[in-house]
């Protein structure tokens, strides 16, 4: 009876996963604009049902001697509460753009999959006497009341969505910043003098023999010379202008949501913010090649190239914002700054780069000369 009735559970349990993915497809499609949007705490009101839902499904396949045809039911109504949760979602994605949209995805996918995982497991467990499985089907439980809690930290506007998602690229950012930070001369003179005053503008990022002491011979830092600290140096002002820039960027997007009565009404300002958005990320993935070009040996054309796309990026925010009516205050400053310090990058990296071909040109003349 046990193998009989996990193949009658299975085969139920089957037709149920079709078609809840089915109906998860909707998820990726489009919605007319004209529809009635379901509020978010709809979703989140049937999230809360789903939990407990899940509760009831981890106390009867973890009983002692669970019903079949209860199991089996119990099944059906919970895939039902699941499609139903899922409608709900797409109902809730008019006006989305394509950044809320994920964001809507991502929960419902969570609860979705959560949901029959557990599912999965009773079946699977069923008529077994395993003590893995009363242990596992709790913590399953757990996960699917973990994802339903989740829905009420989901994103409900555009802005507030694309918000959060240029806040993970300033964070990034950050990281990059951090590390940058970090990084120290080969060699301290120890006595002070005109070598250890930094560049106007640029952070003290020296350190004292103490410091040194207690740093490994491993750290990449150390290999740095003095004109490539010069350079590192230059790269964490421009880094750190990068961050005031999205952190505007992020305090303008706060500013449309605190003007709008209706932050999803306008398709050509969400548009924009989409725009913005991209452009955020793409500057964040050339800080991160410009900050991993810091490292010796440094890649002086790759740095270069990636210092001209952050300047273009930031063109492009500039022009992007100029679209919008909002809060600009301080944004333009920042990209003043940042241009500027790209500027001085740039220049360091040209003079680097002349340096470098009398250089590589004498090593080749003494390889050269080796060999004759």
């Amino acid at each position: 009876m046990g193998k009989g009735g996990r193949d009658q559970l299975a085969k139920a349990l089957k037709s149920h996963t079709q078609s809840i993915h089915e109906t998860f497809q909707m998820l990726d499609q489009s919605i007319s604009s004209s529809l009635e949007k379901i509020d978010w705490s709809e979703v989140t009101k049937v999230g809360n049902d789903i939990s407990k839902q899940a509760t009831v499904a981890g106390m009867l396949w973890s009983g002692e001697a669970p019903n079949l045809r209860e199991l089996e039911e119990n099944m059906g109504v919970y895939c039902n509460m699941l499609q139903g949760f899922l409608l709900l979602c797409h109902g809730s994605m008019v006006g989305a753009g394509p950044t809320l949209g994920a964001s809507i995805r991502a929960s419902a996918k969570q609860v979705i999959d959560s949901s029959l995982s557990l599912l999965r497991e009773g079946v699977s467990s069923y008529g077994s006497r395993s003590a893995n499985s009363k242990l596992s089907i709790p913590q399953l439980a757990g996960f699917v009341w973990e994802a339903c809690e989740a829905l009420k930290k989901t994103p409900t506007t555009n802005y507030t969505a694309i918000g959060r998602a240029i806040t993970q690229v300033a964070v990034s950012v950050k990281d990059v910043l951090r590390e940058m930070k970090d990084l120290k001369p080969c060699s301290i003179p120890s006595t002070s003098g005109p070598e250890d005053i930094t560049p106007e503008g640029g952070p003290d990022m020296t350190s004292s023999p103490h410091d040194e002491e207690g740093s490994s011979e491993g750290d990449l830092g150390n290999d740095l010379s003095p004109d490539e600290m010069l350079i590192a140096q230059s790269v964490v002002v421009v880094v750190s202008d990068v961050l005031i820039v999205i952190k505007e960027i992020i305090r303008f997007v706060m500013g449309l949501l605190r003007q709008s009565n209706d932050p999803n009404s306008s398709s050509d300002c969400v548009d924009s913010l989409e725009r913005l958005l991209e452009m955020c990320k793409e500057i964040g993935i050339q800080v991160d090649e410009l900050g991993a070009c810091v490292y010796p040996p440094q890649e002086v054309s790759l740095m270069k190239a990636a210092a001209k796309k952050i300047s273009g990026g930031v063109n492009g925010l500039r022009a992007e914002i100029q679209n919008i009516e909002g809060p600009l205050d301080g944004f333009f400053h920042a990209c003043e700054d940042l241009e500027s310090s790209l500027r001085k990058l740039d220049s360091e990296l040209s003079c680097l780069g002349k340096d470098l071909v009398p250089e590589m040109q004498g090593l080749a003349m003494q390889d050269h000369e080796r060999n004759t």
